[in-house]
């Protein structure tokens, strides 16, 4: 069971179809919910909803957690897990966000799961914001880091031209 708490377009959902995974994930975005769901096999895995309160919505306990987060700088004045369509409270409601929604994560997550969040640092005319390290920094105070994977793009918007794939696993308790 693959788990997507930011399912956009569906990446992982179709690709968990395509190769014979039960994959589920939540989009806050209606508009992006209801495209995805009128391409999937199985459209009700794919929750309308907010991450945020991914403890309340009917999950199966899950093997895999695959995600890309909505990104975040520290100039950021939109909320980016309302698909930045309300005003957002800063850099650091984010990533306590981020912490909050990885803990829901963790619950879910069977004794040999992992989760994987590709992300990236951000440079913009602002300066740079550490987006990937500190997402890492709060996730592991949930889950065990366990290492990256550095992705090289050809093209890639944030101010580089690579973004990581965070690998971690669920805590011994």
């Amino acid at each position: 069971v693959v788990l997507d708490p930011f399912a956009g377009y569906g990446t992982t959902l179709f690709v968990a179809e395509e190769m014979g995974r039960i994959g589920y994930g939540i989009e806050f975005s209606e508009r992006k919910a209801r495209y995805v769901k009128g391409l999937l096999k199985h459209p009700d895995r794919l929750l309308h909803g907010d991450s945020r309160h991914l403890g309340e919505y009917p999950l199966p306990p899950i093997d895999l957690c695959l995600t890309s987060p909505p990104y975040a700088t520290y100039n950021e004045k939109d909320n980016p897990f309302t698909d930045y369509s309300e005003k957002g409270n800063g850099y650091t409601a984010y990533l306590h966000d981020i912490r909050s929604i990885f803990t829901q994560v963790a619950r879910l997550m069977k004794p040999a799961a992992h989760a994987v969040i590709e992300i990236a640092n951000l440079k913009d005319e602002f300066g740079i914001t550490p987006l990937a390290w500190d997402v890492a920094a709060e996730v592991s105070k949930i889950l065990r880091f366990e290492g990256e994977s550095v992705i090289c793009w050809d093209q890639y918007g944030y101010g580089y031209d690579h973004s990581y794939s965070l690998v971690f696993s669920k805590k011994e308790t």
